[in-house]
């Protein structure tokens, strides 16, 4: 995956380096309208901002919240992060996400908050966990390292899980989804963390959530992702767990899976934007690594 990546370094001045601001790639591009970036992208590249300046190995990044408040152009971006709070057993960061339009202000797109939680053994006793055999989510069978496609799988009109497969289109109905991919790393020439994985791939729980029977006309607002741990492995899983709609808004919960098990929960609230309603029976997705 060396040749994919949502941004690529610049400088202030447009010239190649270690990169204090981003070019958006084609793979960063949205499929709801033209020179818009898709959500994954900006949700990645606030991860590794404050990841990049605040991570340490003995806090993980135990909850990650990022408001998608305006949409993300195609244009150069950067990323500003601040310390709210470094204790002991809690660390907290901030981040923005800026754009700069040319002959013109910067612009805040998107803002989010980390909570880097200090690790250490779990308190004595038994707390309830879903059962083994209530869990619905089993990864497909191995997949090449240079197979780059996402897998998809819905459950069938008798509520069985239903079979892996590439095509999305097979999957456009009214019942449960999940997928399993390998995140697109966010930076050209730099392999993906985690922590970033986890936050790429989570944002697609507002694809499995808010596609339904006549495609995806549900837009996300935010992602938090919480995670008891971070996921191993390049792959990762997102089901739908909970999804409620009234009114035009929709709220949808996720499970995050790597091959080892369930690892943390993704929530969404989205807007109607059935205008810009995304049908993937139409839509071929197959010629880019996109939204995965």
């Amino acid at each position: 995956m060396t040749n994919i990546a949502f941004f690529e370094p610049i400088s202030a001045t447009g010239r190649p380096d270690e990169g204090l601001r981003y070019r958006p790639t084609t793979f960063a591009a949205s499929l709801w309208a033209p020179g818009t970036l898709n959500g994954p992208a900006v949700c990645g590249l606030a991860a590794r901002a404050v990841e990049a300046e605040f991570g340490n190995d003995e806090f993980v990044p135990a909850r990650c919240t990022i408001d998608l408040f305006k949409a993300a152009r195609d244009i150069v971006t950067s990323t500003r992060v601040r310390l709210v709070r470094s204790g002991g057993r809690i660390r907290v960061v901030d981040v923005d996400v800026v754009q700069h339009p040319d002959g013109a202000d910067e612009v805040v797109v998107a803002r989010g908050t980390t909570v880097f939680l200090r690790t250490s053994t779990n308190p004595p006793g038994q707390r309830w966990q879903r059962p083994a055999d209530a869990v619905t989510f089993r990864a497909p069978e191995i997949i090449a390292d240079d197979d780059l496609s996402p897998r998809f799988a819905s459950d069938a009109a008798d509520d069985t899980v239903g079979e892996w497969e590439k095509d999305m289109a097979n999957h456009q109905n009214g019942h449960r989804k999940r997928m399993w991919s390998r995140a697109a790393p966010i930076v050209a020439g730099e392999k993906l963390t985690p922590f970033q994985r986890a936050v790429v791939s989570a944002e697609s729980a507002s694809l499995v959530s808010n596609w339904g029977s006549t495609g995806i006309g549900f837009i996300n607002c935010d992602l938090t992702v919480a995670l008891s741990r971070l996921p191993s492995g390049e792959r990762v899983g997102v089901e739908a767990d909970v999804h409620i709609e009234d009114d035009g808004v929709s709220v949808s919960n996720a499970g995050l899976y790597d091959a080892e098990g369930m690892f943390g929960t993704a929530l969404v609230t989205a807007v109607n934007n059935a205008a810009a309603q995304i049908d993937f029976t139409t839509v071929d997705t197959s010629e880019r690594y996109r939204e995965a």
